[in-house]
């Protein structure tokens, strides 16, 4: 697994990390804070040589704190990706957003740029030129002027020897800055991913578990049926016409036949096969056919999706149809999917009276948990007298042929 931060490439390979990008990204790292801060250091410098008088220098001083503060907060963050490539460094997930959670506390962040500011960013440029500049100072021995032959020598092998070992020093305190940096700016981002990471193992075991029953039900509960109703059918051809017992038999095998297309039913709902075999399409298709409100279909996917943004898409659809056929007194409803930039963006819209309240059942929010353990977001527009608009965006990567 590659290493998703500095200290992880540390811990992991301490030898392996010299053959590494990290020590680079880990110097980066030092620097960039180290020339921001001494660039704000440098202007306030100058403003107190320029002669302005007392009270116009501290005001024009401190408002190049404030502006640098300012500047080091979103900095802070940039600088973070380069020693920490995790999830809470800020990425772009498929849908277009970014994934990268805000601080929550405007006050912690500006108190952290401000003593970024003044304080911190000087003792990463510490660090870095500290960690280089021994071995550089011995490197270039040879063009002291007063140094001795064998120092002119060892010298060099010792700076040489000390070059690869500035990138531990280097490393281990960017990594330790980085934790800095996230505890104070993402105080919840662990814990928010944690959530996210925990929803979506559940919504998989639901959905192994659902495939388990199905698979039970169609090999088992739904073969013996089919056997029981063919015996039973058998049976009523040996017994007399029209006898007491014929019509017992006859009424068992209707009840038989009735139990077996409820099963089937049971079993459609679980997980449809037609989802399996012939993608969002064809599901889509058989659910809005058995549905009471006529649907209208406007289905554009060039290809089949991921296995679990089919289900889900298949499943918003089924719910979202009842919830039409039980609630909204529609008389059509018009289903419509696309796959753009990599985000299938699902519309389920009816002329009903509306008003649908995700606060007044569980429905509505069931069917959001389930599109945002999918990693997307549901869109709901429903003002009273309708007409409801239930929209789904999923990311699904490239649609596969």
């Amino acid at each position: 697994m590659t290493p998703r931060t500095v200290l992880e490439a540390l811990a992991r390979s301490p030898v392996g990390y010299l053959r590494t990008v990290w020590p680079y990204r880990a110097l980066g790292f030092l620097l960039s804070g180290g020339v921001f801060a001494t660039a704000a250091y440098i202007a306030v410098g100058g403003l107190f040589t320029a002669h302005l008088g007392t009270s116009a220098t501290v005001l024009c001083a401190v408002a190049v704190v404030i502006f640098a503060a300012a500047l080091a907060g979103p900095l802070e963050r940039r600088r973070h990706a380069l020693v920490d490539r995790s999830d809470r460094s800020g990425s772009i997930d498929r849908s277009g957003r970014s994934d990268r959670p805000e601080s929550r506390n405007g006050l912690r962040a500006a108190g952290y740029a401000v003593v970024s500011v003044l304080a911190v960013g000087w003792m990463d440029l510490a660090v870095a030129l500290v960690s280089l500049g021994i071995p550089g100072f011995l490197l270039l021995t040879p063009f002291q002027p007063t140094a001795s032959p064998w120092q002119t020598v060892a010298g060099p092998v010792a700076g040489a020897v000390l070059l690869p070992v500035a990138a531990y020093p280097i490393g281990a305190w960017a990594g330790v800055r980085a934790a800095v940096t996230r505890a104070v700016l993402f105080p919840k981002d662990h814990e928010l991913r944690e959530v996210v990471r925990s929803r979506a193992r559940l919504v998989d075991a639901f959905e192994t578990e659902r495939r388990r029953i199905e698979r039970d039900l169609h090999d088992g509960a739904q073969q013996r049926l089919v056997a029981l109703t063919m015996k039973l059918g058998l049976a009523a051809l040996d017994l007399p016409p029209g006898s007491a017992a014929a019509q017992e038999v006859a009424e068992a095998h209707a009840l038989a036949k009735e139990a077996l297309t409820e099963l089937r039913e049971l079993i459609r709902g679980i997980h449809p096969q037609v989802l399996t075999e012939r993608g969002v399409p064809a599901a889509v298709r058989d659910i809005a056919g058995r549905c009471p409100v006529p649907a209208h279909l406007d289905i554009d996917l060039s290809g089949r999706l991921p296995a679990a943004v089919e289900q889900t898409a298949y499943f918003v659809t089924a719910e979202a149809l009842t919830n039409i056929a039980r609630h909204s007194g529609a008389d059509h409803c018009r289903i419509t999917a696309r796959c753009d930039d990599g985000v299938l963006r699902l519309d389920i819209e009816d002329n009903g009276s509306g008003n649908a309240d995700p606060a007044r059942g569980t429905g509505l929010i069931g069917l959001a948990d389930r599109i945002a353990a999918a990693d997307g977001r549901m869109l709901l527009s429903s003002p009273p007298g309708g007409p409801t608009l239930l929209r789904a965006e999923i990311p699904c990567g490239r649609p596969s042929a």
